[in-house]
């Protein structure tokens, strides 16, 4: 085949699971970025489902200057829960099906020190009253709470239908509340404002998600950015640590506003297919949006900032000063794919890369921070003595990122391990353009 499957429902129904398993694999071996690399003694009907035959792609993505291979996110779902994280109801957690979760995600701060990290507003959770820098102190009555749980966390905090809680807030004292597993609407902007420090106004905006209703954040996107150009704001800070993508319309959008008018009608990515599908590479280019003009913008990335953040970030690089804030390196994955219809499943095998203007891309490794500062999950979102959020603001006040000495305090490399165990299961994915 020359042409992408027909995505979104567009192919037939199959009943059989053996076919289903089939198509998944067919289809993989025409899109697949690293296609030619699939060996042909693979056999779709030697694994349980679809979902399983993504994985069994992922060794055989062998990229020039990588000693393992690349690929960690090619995936399979069933339409039925693709259509709902997708459209913005419910969470990012892959695996949640028909039961939902509560809207309360959570990363270590310390050794035994476990955190809030984020609420969505309309989850049973954000119900809840619960907010992110609170400290989780029992879970189901248990209170040995450590790094070493960290699988046993994932089960009762993402995928338990009801858990019970202990938390202690900010001011000392403690709250028991259970929570019940559901599915809400999401709210991708969690947070925006503008924070006048002297001479500089500095807008703020908390983005989690290039998932959803695309016409609500595309509308939300205009409502913000006119208030920044209202406010007369000078500088931007996107706080993206948490995003793990989604549509890369979106993220042009986003784009589009930030870039100087003098970006205008230059390009601002690229999508690139394998040799057999080259025809369906395409170029995107910029068109300038709103009123604001800036000539630099910061990011607070983290490790969990992922594929249309990433490209966001990559695809502003050649047309402003680009600076990114936070503990680490962002996740590293510089490709995408669309979800090609196989049954009652949707495959998604990694099928592009994208590049900047300069042909920039393959940051398998992450993009590098500017400034190494600890995430701070003791202070809750807009929290201007939180620790990225203030070395940002610092920087644009001061030009220096840290106060005195250089900030020391990051996560140990044990914290950090934990934490991508909490993380893991959350999707990251960059959903190309329609062809």
């Amino acid at each position: 085949m020359a042409a992408l499957p027909l995505t979104n429902g567009g192919s037939p129904a199959i009943a059989s699971p053996e076919l289903v398993k089939d198509t998944a694999l067919m289809v993989s071996r025409d899109v697949y970025l690293w296609n030619t690399q699939i060996p042909a003694t693979l056999n779709a009907r030697d694994y349980t489902d679809p979902a399983a035959i993504m994985k069994s792609i992922q060794p055989f993505s062998m990229e020039a200057g990588f000693g393992a291979p690349v690929d960690k996110w090619s995936f399979a779902m069933k339409k039925t829960e693709w259509d709902q994280m997708s459209g913005g109801i419910g969470s990012l957690l892959s695996g949640t099906g028909d039961a939902g979760d509560f809207g309360l995600f959570v990363f270590f701060r310390t050794e035994g020190d476990l955190r809030v990290r984020l609420v969505e507003p309309n989850s049973p959770a954000g119900l809840a009253g619960i907010k992110r820098g609170w400290r989780i102190t029992q879970i189901n009555g248990n209170s040995n709470i450590s790094t070493a749980g960290s699988s046993s966390i994932v089960n009762s905090v993402y995928y338990s239908p009801v858990t019970s809680f202990v938390f202690t807030r900010p001011d000392g004292s403690s709250v028991s509340l259970t929570l019940n597993a559901t599915h809400y609407a999401e709210k991708p902007v969690l947070m925006d404002t503008v924070y006048h420090m002297g001479a500089q106004k500095i807008g703020y905006l908390l983005f989690n998600s290039f998932l959803g209703n695309t016409a609500q954040i595309s509308a939300e996107f205009q409502r913000l950015f006119s208030k920044f150009a209202s406010q007369q704001v000078t500088d931007v800070v996107v706080d993206l640590r948490y995003n793990g993508g989604g549509y890369v319309s979106l993220a042009e959008k986003l784009a589009n506003y930030l870039v100087p008018a003098g970006a205008n009608g230059g390009v601002m990515m690229k999508q690139q297919y394998n040799s057999q599908n080259s025809s369906n590479n395409v170029t995107s280019y910029i068109a300038k949006t709103g009123a604001l003009q800036l000539s630099k913008v910061y990011f607070i990335v983290t490790k969990s900032t992922a594929s249309a953040s990433e490209l966001l970030i990559n695809s502003l690089k050649p047309w402003m000063d680009v600076k990114l804030v936070g503990p680490s390196a962002t996740h590293g994955k510089p490709v995408g794919f669309y979800p090609i219809s196989a049954g009652d499943w949707y495959v998604f095998p990694v099928s592009f890369k994208t590049i900047n203007k300069n042909g920039e891309g393959n940051y398998y490794n992450g993009l590098p921070v500017n400034a190494a500062v600890a995430d701070g999950l003791d202070k809750d979102w807009g929290d201007v003595n939180e620790s990225c959020l203030a070395a940002a603001i610092r920087n644009i006040t001061t030009g220096a990122y840290y106060r005195g000495e250089q900030q020391t305090y990051l996560p140990s490399p044990e914290i950090m391990k934990s934490n991508s165990v909490l993380d893991e299961p959350f999707i990251k994915v960059t959903i190309g353009k329609d062809l």
